[in-house]
């Protein structure tokens, strides 16, 4: 028996609760991997994972055993790395899911700088608007907004996330300008439909007052580049990302609305497994990732600028 082989099958059939779902992560047969883990506790003398026709769970010991093969995993992939980091370039395959208002228009450079520099990286980007849990799908990484309920993850906030109402010209000038927060209740509204508090948002006045409102938007989508275009066709007020707004704001396309009122914002974060944070191939991608995006980012820049958006945060 190879222990450490049958210890990361061990550890990758905890974090999934799927022996199937293991094995294609690890891109093994289930028969081996069943083999493996089965060898670990004939090794160890008492099961580790207690199985039943619908689920996988940990046994009282095999709770009390994960957290240092998670840590022994971790620690031998990591002094592999760095051999490898000093002997040859990084090799591979890194699995990243991302959301795809960021991936449009502002990941594509980062990934050709990335590849240049590591060619025998390869990369495989899901993008998908869905909260995952990387550990039990698989990834490498995910760059997401809202975090998944999990304890086996790290998380790094990389910019924050600000919104703003904004329209064409042409519906104004069609519709009118809204003046307060309640004025949104008579025009057309596109919002997303994936915010945690659903339709109800709170506006921050520029004196300190803060207005609750329910939303009656008429279009309801989890695609923020649609509702930019919604607004682009003159079709009503939409609430985007400043990441997604940006460049139509700074065109001339689109109008921010009520822009001395603020919406909270969020937290664009990369979540991985801990025990892949030791991985060489995640590490480069990560600080590939801080270099090109921590701070102030390039489309928020532009609008403080134009002092179109204020610089405080409200999260």
């Amino acid at each position: 028996m190879d222990r450490f082989l049958a210890i990361e099958a061990f550890v990758r059939v905890a974090e999934t609760r799927s022996f199937a779902e293991a094995a294609r992560q690890m891109r093994l047969s289930r028969s081996v991997l069943t083999e493996r883990v089965q060898q670990l506790e004939a090794f160890v003398g008492a099961p580790l994972l207690v199985r039943n026709t619908r689920s996988v769970r940990l046994s009282e010991l095999g709770q009390t055993f994960l957290r240092d093969c998670v840590e022994l995993v971790g620690r031998t992939n990591e002094v592999v790395n760095q051999m490898r980091e000093v002997t040859t370039s990084p090799v591979g395959r890194l699995r990243v899911h991302a959301l795809p208002g960021f991936v449009l228009g502002h990941l594509a450079t980062l990934l050709q700088e990335f590849q240049a520099r590591y060619p025998q990286i390869a990369l495989d980007i899901v993008v998908n608007d869905a909260a995952i849990d990387p550990v039990k799908e698989g990834f490498d990484c995910a760059l997401q907004i809202f975090p998944p309920r999990s304890e086996e993850l790290v998380s790094r906030k990389l910019f924050p996330v600000r919104r703003v109402f904004c329209a064409s010209p042409t519906y104004l000038r069609r519709w009118g300008v809204p003046r307060q927060p309640a004025d949104l209740l008579r025009h057309r509204l596109g919002w997303y439909s994936g915010y945690p508090t659903r339709e109800r948002v709170a506006f921050h006045g520029p004196t300190g007052e803060t207005v609750s409102l329910e939303l009656k938007p008429t279009l309801l989508s989890n695609s923020v580049h649609l509702l930019r275009e919604y607004a682009l066709e003159h079709a009503g007020i939409v609430c985007l990302p400043t990441l997604v707004a940006s460049a139509s704001v700074t065109a001339g396309d689109l109008v921010l609305v009520l822009p001395r009122h603020q919406l909270s914002s969020f937290w664009l974060s990369v979540f991985y497994p801990q025990a892949a944070r030791s991985s060489l191939k995640l590490k480069l991608f990560l600080e590939a990732l801080v270099k090109s995006f921590a701070g102030t980012p390039p489309w928020d820049q532009v609008l403080l600028e134009a002092k179109l958006i204020p610089a405080a945060i409200i999260e």
